[in-house]
């Protein structure tokens, strides 16, 4: 099958296109004919060779897609061949085929075409994960989300509002700040010209704050929290390293917490896909929740899939198609 291959780690000429032996389900997997993958952050990272793949795992780059199952592993059960999916994975989605564990599957809403489907998983359950079942954002709270238009900005934005939040969003142009207003959030913050601190405490600061960016924002991220306030941290784009003051977070009694997907065992990620299936799903069929997608390019060109998010010009989510 094709694939696009790491052979060696370094910018985006590393990602290359080759025939590898296509996977084989396990007992309790099924194999996944892809139609589309997801580009992220993780992949870039990867890319980079900062991110490995969890042991066992494919080395293939790629943490989603979307297709249909063409085998079923033998103890699978509530799937059949045929069956459109979407699917989290731990690694393995940029290729033409891809074994997934039948509790990381989702089903492809009945509206939605197959290719969006992929913009879905990754997103999705990182929102969840993080902002409901760890963070506990409850109606009213105020959820500050840096990058509003990224990929998990634009689903957390739409989750929070699905779920009574109020929504304040950092982004770097006034056109991603006008589809953060679109998708429903309450504030908008230029990060380039206005202090998000400022602007979050005269609200009352923020009850939950979703950041990618890590080290650089972390003094500030506690100096925006409101009292009570949980600061759930998913990336690192502004470093790995920061200093805590605790008594600023001990004056604020905040909570700082850091969790990801991709190490998760399965029975953990299978968790957040049921809860997903049975708390978001539900907005998803019914529209009111949707993918961004930005841009689709065939699988051939996920360097250049690598380069657009590299820039972060894009709003919402870049896919590849097979």
């Amino acid at each position: 099958m094709r694939a696009i291959t790491l052979p060696s780690f370094g910018d985006e000429s590393v990602l290359t296109p080759a025939d590898v032996p296509a996977p084989v389900p396990g007992a309790h997997e099924v194999l996944v004919d892809v139609a589309s993958a997801g580009v992220n952050r993780a992949d870039l990272m990867q890319r980079q060779g900062f991110y490995p793949p969890p042991k066992g795992e494919s080395e293939i780059p790629g943490l989603e897609v979307s297709g249909t199952i063409s085998k079923l592993g033998p103890d699978v059960t509530g799937w059949s061949v045929g069956d459109r999916v979407c699917a989290l994975l731990a690694g393995g989605g940029y290729a033409e085929q891809v074994a997934v564990p039948e509790g990381q599957l989702l089903p492809v809403p009945d509206a939605m075409d197959l290719v969006t489907a992929a913009a879905l998983p990754e997103v999705v359950c990182t929102v969840w994960s993080n902002v409901f079942m760890t963070a506990r954002l409850q109606p009213e709270e105020l959820l500050l989300v840096h990058g509003g238009s990224s990929g998990i900005g634009t689903m957390a934005i739409q989750l929070a509002k699905a779920f009574h939040a109020r929504v304040a969003v950092t982004a770097s142009s006034a056109e991603k700040l006008e589809r953060c207003a679109q998708l429903g959030a309450d504030i908008l913050i230029n990060y380039r010209e206005q202090d998000f601190v400022e602007i979050v405490s005269a609200h009352g600061g923020a009850d939950v704050i979703l950041d990618v960016v890590g080290a650089k924002y972390l003094a500030r991220n506690i100096a925006a929290l409101a009292l009570d306030g949980r600061l759930d941290i998913v990336g690192m784009q502004g470093g790995r390293k920061g200093e805590l003051d605790i008594a600023a977070l001990l004056a604020k009694r905040g909570s700082v917490i850091a969790t990801g997907l991709r190490a998760r065992d399965r029975a953990s990620k299978a968790r957040v896909v049921t809860e997903v299936r049975s708390q978001v799903w539900p907005l998803i069929e019914a529209g009111t929740v949707c993918p961004v997608v930005q841009e689709t390019l065939p699988l051939e060109r996920a360097a250049d899939a690598h380069r657009v998010l590299a820039e972060s010009q894009h709003i919402g989510k870049v896919l590849l198609t097979i």
